[in-house]
């Protein structure tokens, strides 16, 4: 038996720097196990938890702001640490992936693994394209999600 292995980047493509997340997924096409589901996501809880229902494995492919910014700067975080940031400053969306985990965790909903890797972000403003920042960092940040479905389905029995 084969694990479920979900990767969700989270974001919106017309909003600059916030399509990090799709665009990654996008380059994972052809690198990833064929039964790896690759899924793009607004970040809304409900849709979120819908993509990871009975995922073994989720990986989240995220565009974060942070204080100061360095945009594009990775970060990989555990989902206590994607909790840990303060509401408006994890994500670039309304409701963050921290209240998203929030609410996985009070209906006991989390997957056994889940994995952020996160960019920080430049300019999120609608229309906008990536930034050169983001867009140089990209090959990374989708490396890391891709290490991390080849290392779900290595633990695979």
């Amino acid at each position: 038996m084969s694990a479920r292995v979900v990767v969700i980047g989270v974001g919106n493509p017309l909003r600059g720097d916030d399509g990090a997340g799709p665009a990654a997924v996008e380059a994972l096409r052809g690198r990833v196990p064929e039964d790896t589901v690759l899924a793009v996501s607004d970040g809304e809880p409900a849709r979120m938890l819908d993509l990871w229902r009975g995922a073994d494995t989720v990986v989240v492919v995220e565009a974060l702001r942070t204080r100061p910014a360095r945009p594009g700067a990775l970060h990989t975080l555990t989902p206590a640490e994607a909790a840990g940031h303060a509401p408006g400053t994890a994500s670039t969306h309304a409701i963050g992936l921290g209240e998203c985990i929030a609410l996985a965790e009070a209906l006991d909903r989390l997957p056994p693994t889940l994995v952020v890797h996160a960019v920080e972000v430049a300019d999120v403003g609608l229309g906008a394209r990536l930034s050169e920042a983001v867009r140089s960092s990209l090959p990374e940040l989708t490396e890391r999600a891709a290490a991390s479905v080849r290392q779900a389905h290595a633990r695979t029995p």
